[in-house]
């Protein structure tokens, strides 16, 4: 398949240049597969949104939905929690790395769960399976 290997890039965010965590790691990818990836995510959204099985709350990756709007909606529901004298406990989590610790076959296994079509399925597996990158 096309695009299985990709260049890593290292971009520099500013602060002490020898502290690894002031550098964002950027994968150059075929154009081609980045717009197959845009039409395969938008196909997911979709089977998923009309299948109901996207949780309403989730906010990330969806058309009219953002960062803000998760934002709006938790402090709404805080703050009708504290008018109705209800305890409130706040957890943060950061999952902003959490793609790149998902096992490929638990991600696999719950797409091909959510009754996508066949060809789809076939086609996430090939892009996920087998990549390469290098520097």
């Amino acid at each position: 398949m096309i695009g299985k290997k990709a260049i890593v890039i290292l971009i520099y965010k500013g602060g002490d240049r020898p502290v690894v965590g002031n550098y964002r790691l950027v994968s150059l990818n075929l154009v081609v597969c980045k717009q197959m990836d845009h039409v395969i995510a938008g196909y997911l959204r979709q089977v998923w949104d009309m299948s109901g099985w996207l949780y309403e709350g989730q906010h990330g990756f969806r058309p009219a939905y953002s960062c803000e709007s998760q934002v709006v909606m938790v402090f709404q529901d805080i703050t009708d929690s504290l008018d109705r004298g209800v305890r409130t406990d706040v957890i943060i989590i950061d999952f902003s790395k959490a793609f790149d610790l998902v096992p490929l076959d638990r991600l696999l296994m719950k797409i091909a769960a959510t009754r996508v079509d066949l060809r789809v399925d076939v086609w996430v597996q090939e892009f996920l399976l087998g990549r390469s990158q290098r520097e």
